[in-house]
């Protein structure tokens, strides 16, 4: 029997500005107020497919690696870990056997990789798992381009393909037949969408193409992404069809909602019904 289990990696803020692009603050701020320093607090909340047979886990959070300057950043906060969701569900790191990685940012695949304390070594954090990647997303991350050069930490990537775990999805896939991945190009180069069949639904991990319920409306569009007008379209393309298919959206980045549907209405797609995945 499949179980679907929402994981919290922990929060992290980022400028409420960058979040929501050209959209003023006097419309955002309402959705997901700002401090002092017009930062916003977001999840790093992934998700955890258990089928008797494979554990996978969709994306890590940015890890606690990094030194405390990182963190000075993005202000690490909340009372989850990656380690302490996964203990609460009974899991440890070294039962997962898959980590299917939506793409390379920090906060995304930070939590891939670990210092080893015995010897100061960076090593995989999953033993024995293997790491899911797209061959173009890959080849775009450790070339990166100035825009996206401090998202692509070399520590968080390169030691995964040393470690000889590393698999690229697009070239050979054998996820179980429940799971298969839009590829969307706005915010980042190839970036994966896993779709999940589970019971009678179809969920989609929406990852950073919709980071938040707020993000539904079409000129919700982060300012962090490489390509706005294709994440436009594909906003467009991708909310139409989950409307038409009834799909559930799964977010990794809202704070508060883990999940919704969606509703057709005069202004365009909209949220319908927000609740918990554990509900299904």
């Amino acid at each position: 029997m499949m179980i679907l289990h929402s994981i919290h990696a922990g929060m992290f803020k980022l400028d409420g500005g960058a979040m929501f692009g050209v959209v003023p603050k006097s419309m955002w701020n309402k959705l997901n107020p700002a401090d002092a320093n017009n930062m916003c607090s977001w999840a790093m909340r992934c998700l955890l497919i258990e089928d008797g047979e494979r554990l996978i886990l969709i994306d890590n959070g940015m890890g606690n690696k990094q030194e405390a300057k990182f963190f000075g950043h993005y202000f690490l906060h909340g009372d989850y870990s990656l380690e302490s969701s996964l203990a609460e569900k009974g899991f440890t790191k070294d039962d997962i056997t898959d980590v299917f990685l939506t793409h390379l940012h920090f906060d995304h695949c930070g939590g891939s990789i670990a210092i080893n304390k015995s010897n100061g070594l960076l090593e995989t954090s999953f033993k024995n798992a293997v790491y899911w990647s797209h061959s173009k997303h890959w080849d775009w991350a450790i070339n990166p381009n100035a825009r996206e050069k401090a998202s692509f930490l070399k520590e968080n990537i390169i030691p995964i393909q040393e470690s000889g775990q590393l698999k690229f999805y697009d070239l050979e896939n054998n996820l179980p037949d429940y799971f298969s991945a839009e590829i969307v190009s706005g915010h980042t180069e190839s970036m994966m969408l896993p779709s999940i069949t589970y019971k009678d639904y179809k969920i989609l991990f929406v990852a950073d193409l919709l980071p938040s319920v707020s993000h539904i409306p079409l000129p919700f569009v982060m300012a962090y992404d490489t390509r706005p007008l294709i994440t436009l379209a594909e906003k467009e393309i991708i909310l139409n069809k989950a409307v038409n298919e009834k799909t559930i959206l799964f977010f990794e980045h809202d704070p508060a909602i883990e999940c919704c549907n969606l509703i057709l209405t005069d202004k365009g797609v909209r949220p319908n019904h927000t609740f918990n995945i554990n509900t299904l």
